[in-house]
């Protein structure tokens, strides 16, 4: 039954690889040595209590992962057309639910300018995209010199590179279909978008913008961190993960009074409601918006 919703069941898009990946792992690690041999039928809401009071609470995000998978896998099971059981077994209330173990700090002013200064030049821009556009990083890998409108000053997101353990780079759609989405470029960077592409990407539309030096692949992620690590240490936030620059960026743009609908378009959130407002939005308030946030770093400096 696993199997056949991982690689079976109808869905409008297939599962990105990084997700198969993530459900695979989660299967053999947590779900399938206790009940991967039991008939479906016989899988019961006791027997799933019991099978989640089993997984170590010192891994809540995990454990969430394995019961809202196993959830999922059991509705399969309940809908049609399969309609083997006549109802879910995984019946405890809020165990698929990742609760946020804190409020992230993010970066300020002068703590990005830390890290960037102590970045390598050829990846000095990856952080400014992080943080003053909120690209995430798979986005922001795959991005090439035909992206980046340096007279419009705005970068189209239109794919994202991810990887798993063993296999090439691929490269698909970006996380949702909101992340297919234009982002205008705070004009203050705008000159490090110039030199970048003057000193580190080749003149071709489709030369990456970052890229492994020897496999001239996307960058990878290990080359990145090796990187970015000693300069998030050196502005004194080894706590600063790369995703939370992303989060960083989207902190000061609500500062800049972004509404909701302004905010969930820059950055690419997603959701069924959402998704219909964005074919109304115009591009003319991502501009306000991006010079606003220039304000603010021209204030700030």
């Amino acid at each position: 039954l696993a199997e056949r919703y991982i690689v079976g069941k109808p869905r409008p898009k297939p599962l990105r690889p990084t997700t198969e990946a993530n459900y695979r792992y989660v299967l053999d690690r947590h779900i399938l040595p206790v009940l991967g041999g039991r008939r479906i039928d016989h899988i019961t809401p006791a027997t799933v209590q019991q099978w989640y009071e089993s997984l170590s609470p010192k891994r809540p995000t995990e454990r969430a992962h394995a019961y809202s998978l196993l959830r999922s896998i059991m509705q399969f099971a309940v809908d049609r057309p399969l309609s083997l059981i006549p109802e879910n077994p995984c019946q405890t209330p809020n165990a698929g639910r990742v609760v946020a173990k804190g409020k992230i700090r993010t970066a300020t002013l002068e703590e990005l300018q830390t890290i960037v200064d102590n970045m390598p030049e050829r990846l000095r821009l990856a952080v400014l995209i992080a943080a003053w556009c909120g690209l995430r990083q798979g986005e922001t890998m795959e991005l090439r010199r035909g992206d980046v409108n340096l007279t419009r000053g705005t970068i189209t997101v239109s794919r994202a590179v991810t990887r798993v353990a063993g296999e090439d780079p691929i490269v698909g759609d970006p996380k949702s279909e909101a992340g297919n989405r234009v982002v205008s470029i705070p004009p203050h960077i705008l000159p490090a978008f110039k030199e970048h592409l003057k000193k580190h990407t080749g003149p071709e539309r489709d030369a990456l913008l970052f890229c492994g030096r020897d496999s001239g692949e996307q960058l990878a992620p290990s080359t990145l961190y090796r990187w970015y690590y000693p300069a998030r240490e050196a502005a004194g936030r080894k706590d600063l993960r790369w995703h939370d620059l992303r989060h960083t960026s989207a902190t000061m743009a609500a500062e800049t009074g972004a509404s909701l609908r302004d905010l969930m378009h820059r950055h690419g959130h997603s959701t069924a409601a959402a998704s219909l407002r964005y074919q109304h939005y115009v591009q003319t308030r991502d501009q306000e918006l991006a010079a606003k946030l220039s304000a603010m770093a021209v204030a700030g400096s």
